[in-house]
């Protein structure tokens, strides 16, 4: 990582750098480590030579699941092994020449660093920012370790290659969700890539919309979800539910069929890019629920693998007619497709969807009160009668998810 600031004493006009290194010591660097410390040290001699002051120091992430399953598998203490192994990393690192400033060195497994964190841990659990909380997990039952999400591939830990399943577990959470705004807001200042930028824009992801309630039919529950498309709900055709949805792990219990549903979602690949490729696939839990504006019509709700409980309200509605992934699910399993928005001058009598759902702006139709409204007006309006008949509420909703920090190892945070 490289910074570079300037002093805001005296000498402001003396330009200062700083390059930070922190790689995880697994025993001897490759090449992969000489390319990337060959560029920053580049970077930092460079940086000299035109008058900067620069920091250059070196650390050494050194808690890891690999040095525990090391340990494990060795029968070997893991703070001789980690110890031996930052000392050979630094000897290799020395040979090749670098600029670092080794009386600046720092190493997480050290009692003087690690108790500043654990301090700075307890600062943020008095303020109720650090919490407990139940919370879906990638548990690798294995490795007796929970894994993030970058370190499970096709569903199985990067590490060894062992099967990972999604299950809730008690964890230690950080409350980030209370900064989603003000991290969105600060992007603006940095002197970052725009491309960058966005990445995080989307991982932030602000969604302004509505919170729907769908009764279940004969019963005095409901289902909530949150959407950006108020304005298409009378497209509306089928409802569907994370497979960890309180009421798809309640039902599961008298359910085999849904029990067995949810443990092969729970062994499919956690990253989105899993679970954008993997196929769609549902299954109707044989409950009904009502639509908010018209409780005569009801539409079936199925467990789906493509709705994850960490997003949104973990359930959404279906209008195949205007989102392809809809549409997709809807032929595969004979839903209805109706259309509800149009192109501007089209016919609503005979206006009707392929192949492709219909993605476009255009003019409310087989809409009831909403017909000829443009999307932005049917949109207001679908909130505002929400509102006015106690189904739902304009709601701002961030992607950002509050963050696990627990892994259930022996160093345990």
């Amino acid at each position: 990582m490289f910074h570079h600031f300037k002093t805001t004493k005296d000498d402001s006009k003396k330009k200062y750098y700083v390059l930070e290194m922190f790689p995880y010591p697994s025993g001897k660097i490759h090449m992969g480590h000489v390319r990337n410390y060959t560029l920053g040290d580049v970077v930092a001699r460079y940086k000299r030579m035109k008058g900067f002051n620069v920091l250059h120091p070196m650390g050494w992430d050194a808690f890891g699941l690999p040095a525990e399953q090391y340990a494990i598998k060795t029968g070997t203490h893991p703070k001789k092994t980690t110890e031996e192994n930052i000392e050979n990393f630094k000897r290799q690192i020395k040979m090749l020449g670098f600029s670092y400033d080794w009386d600046r060195e720092i190493n997480t497994t050290d009692e003087k660093y690690y108790k500043w964190t654990q301090w700075i841990f307890l600062q943020l659990y008095k303020k109720g920012l650090a919490y407990e909380a139940e919370a879906l997990v990638n548990w690798c039952p294995e490795l007796k370790a929970v894994l993030a999400n970058e370190e499970v591939v096709d569903g199985k830990s990067e590490i060894g290659g062992h099967p990972v399943v999604r299950k809730p577990m008690r964890q230690w959470m950080f409350k980030i969700t209370d900064y989603a705004e003000s991290l969105l807001e600060g992007l603006n200042d940095l002197d970052w890539p725009e491309g960058v930028k966005e990445l995080q824009r989307n991982w932030i992801g602000k969604s302004v919309g509505s919170e729907v309630e769908f009764e279940i039919s004969s019963t005095s529950q409901n289902i909530k979800v949150f959407t950006t498309r108020p304005d298409t709900l009378f497209g509306a055709s089928f409802m569907a539910i994370a497979a960890n949805h309180p009421l798809a792990s309640e039902m599961s219990k008298k359910n085999a069929q849904l029990s067995n549903f949810i443990t092969d979602c729970n062994r499919m690949g956690t990253s989105e890019a899993d679970i954008e490729t993997a196929e769609k696939v549902g299954l109707d839990i044989g409950i009904k629920a009502k639509h908010p504006f018209n409780p005569s019509i009801e539409i079936p709700v199925f467990a789906a693998n493509f709705v994850l409980m960490e997003y949104g309200t973990g359930a959404i509605f279906g209008c195949p007619a205007h989102d392809q992934r809809d549409l997709d699910f809807a032929r595969k399993y004979n839903l209805d497709v109706i259309p509800v928005v149009a192109p501007k001058g089209a016919n609503p009598k005979t206006f009707h969807i392929k192949k492709e759902a219909f993605v476009e702006d255009g003019i409310l139709i087989n809409s009831d009160f909403l017909d000829g409204m443009s999307i932005s007006e049917a949109k207001s309006a679908s909130i505002k009668k929400l509102a006015k008949i106690g189904k739902g509420k304009s709601v701002v909703n961030f992607r950002l998810r509050d963050w696990g920090i627990s892994r259930q190892r022996y160093w345990g945070c």
